[in-house]
């Protein structure tokens, strides 16, 4: 498959959401960067997680930009980078929200007391 008809492929795909959502293409840049956000974020729980999923929504907002602009050139007609820069903003706003809010949204970590076996005698007995 070459790249124009994947970008083909790509806009009659996003236009069929549009029309069976009947949610306008701004909405849809924001339910989906929302979406994989929170799919990331919850496959890593770990640390840097926030990060990896802000960059897997750049990634995807990015790439769908690209997908765009290359669909527009094999039809010859072109958007205004504005546009273009209009859908990433969209994407990318509230994913960026919970990436700068995102440490104080984790609970802080109990730090975990080792105990020796004496102490959990104690705990014991006194339960």
């Amino acid at each position: 498959m070459t790249l124009i008809e994947l970008a083909s492929l790509f806009e009659e795909r996003k236009s069929w959401l549009v029309t069976a959502s009947d949610l306008g293409k701004d909405a849809l840049h924001i339910y989906f960067g929302l979406a994989l956000f929170m799919l990331v974020r919850l496959a890593w729980r770990w640390r840097g997680g926030w990060v990896a999923a802000w960059l897997a929504v750049l990634v995807m907002a990015c790439g769908g930009e690209w997908l765009d602009m290359t669909a527009e050139f094999s039809n010859a007609a072109i958007q205004p980078d504005a546009a273009h820069w209009h859908d990433i903003w969209n994407t990318m706003f509230w994913p960026t929200a919970l990436l700068l809010v995102g440490r104080w949204l984790q609970p802080a970590a109990q730090p975990r007391a080792d105990v020796s076996g004496e102490d959990a005698e104690r705990r014991l007995e006194q339960a």
